[in-house]
């Protein structure tokens, strides 16, 4: 009930600050679980705009989050009361989190990943080469994929730096940019199994390039930089997809 409540709050508080535009293939009839939603991650406001976006889907996931928030005031107790999932990178506890998120599947839990791990740094904010967690939990599961692309978040936040994120919130509030949300069709993971080789890596090119898909509906007028930027927000090269740069429709 504590996250339903967040839920029907960000669909009354974020329209202060963008314009929510939300679009869904997703079947009535997996609304409810079990079901992975899978997404792309470019700003720091993407966990609100998302929230949101599932309230107006009407779709209540449980997030698999960075451990960090679970170890915050106030933040983490109030995630842990709402099902929601650590990842602990860099502790021995982030083994819990496959499991976990098996058992909330199983229980027939929404599970909503972003599997880049972290803010996207790709120069042209298109995805990233994604962990192989989020592929290894859905062979293991056997539950839909869905792709969830978002666009437009970026404009609302800062990446970095107090006063940059709150100049930017505060134009926000006049200048209410556009956020676009889109589920698509869950993702065809058939012929894959959990254990053979080479199939998570598979399984994570798949989904990831259904959430590239997505993503360039999104931003048509958009193809290759964004127009908006944002100079607090660092750029890497490291982890960027092949598929990103030898694509025709990027």
């Amino acid at each position: 009930m504590l996250w339903r409540f967040v839920l029907w709050l960000a669909g009354v508080v974020i329209p202060a600050v963008c314009r929510l535009r939300v679009t869904s293939e997703v079947p009535l009839e997996l609304r409810g679980g079990p079901m992975i939603l899978a997404g792309n991650h470019i700003a720091t406001f993407d966990p609100i705009a998302t929230t949101a976006a599932c309230a107006r889907a009407r779709i209540a996931p449980r997030m698999m989050a960075t451990g960090g928030l679970f170890r915050t005031p106030v933040i983490g107790p109030l995630m842990q009361a709402a099902g929601h999932i650590p990842v602990d990178r860099g502790r021995e506890t982030v083994a819990k989190a496959v499991p976990d998120a098996v058992d909330a599947l199983e229980a027939g839990s929404v599970v909503f990943i972003y599997p880049e791990g972290r803010i996207g740094l790709d120069p042209a904010m298109w995805p990233e080469r994604a962990k192989t967690g989020m592929a290894r939990l859905a062979l293991a599961s056997g539950v839909p994929v869905v792709p969830v692309a978002i666009w437009g978040s970026h404009e609302v936040i800062a990446y970095h730096g107090r006063r940059q994120m709150w100049r930017t919130l505060i134009s926000s509030l006049w200048r209410r940019p556009i956020v676009r949300v889109h589920f698509g069709a869950p993702v065809d993971l058939s012929g894959l199994r959990l254990g053979s080789v080479g199939h998570a890596q598979r399984a994570s090119d798949r989904i990831m390039d259904a959430i590239a898909a997505e993503l360039a509906l999104l931003r048509k007028d958009e193809p290759r930089l964004p127009r908006y930027r944002d100079h607090t927000r660092p750029v890497s090269l490291t982890r960027v997809r092949a598929v990103t740069r030898s694509s025709p429709s990027v």
